[in-house]
């Protein structure tokens, strides 16, 4: 039960800022790109998200230091993982977009920054990754 220090807390963090959750390196297979070849078999993925939490939500997780008032970023990390697994898309963009659709699906949530790389780009170069990186916010955030 939220009693009046919570609530003063509450209060408290929404005035400092936005709290986030990091996640660094997710590696996955996927089939994704232009080429029929790309989505014939697996190739790695790697997956960054930022999380930022409604203010309210991390002034309950702060206080309470219970799990269940925040989002499991375990939780995350493996509905990010069935996205890049189960789905196939031509472009990152629509990758990258299907994901945050994933995480505000969370209602701790506020937005979102998700970059996708593709470790294997298929060009002609040394080219280390190819990705990108897009943020989408809770609608009235």
């Amino acid at each position: 039960m939220w009693g009046a220090e919570h609530v003063e807390h509450a209060e408290h963090v929404e005035r400092a800022g936005v709290d986030r959750i990091e996640l660094r390196g997710l590696r996955v297979l996927g089939r994704h790109g232009v080429t029929e070849h790309e989505r014939e078999s697996d190739q790695p993925f790697e997956v960054d998200l930022d999380v930022s939490l409604d203010p309210i939500a991390a002034a309950r997780a702060t206080a309470s230091d219970d799990i269940g008032c925040t989002v499991d970023y375990g939780q995350l990390a493996g509905e990010v993982s069935d996205v890049v697994r189960d789905s196939s898309f031509h472009l990152l963009e629509a990758l990258g977009d299907r994901i945050a659709s994933s995480v505000l699906e969370h209602e701790q949530v506020s937005e979102v920054t998700v970059a996708v790389r593709k470790l294997r780009p298929p060009v002609p170069l040394d080219l280390g990754s190819a990705g990108v990186r897009i943020t989408r916010r809770r609608e009235g955030s």
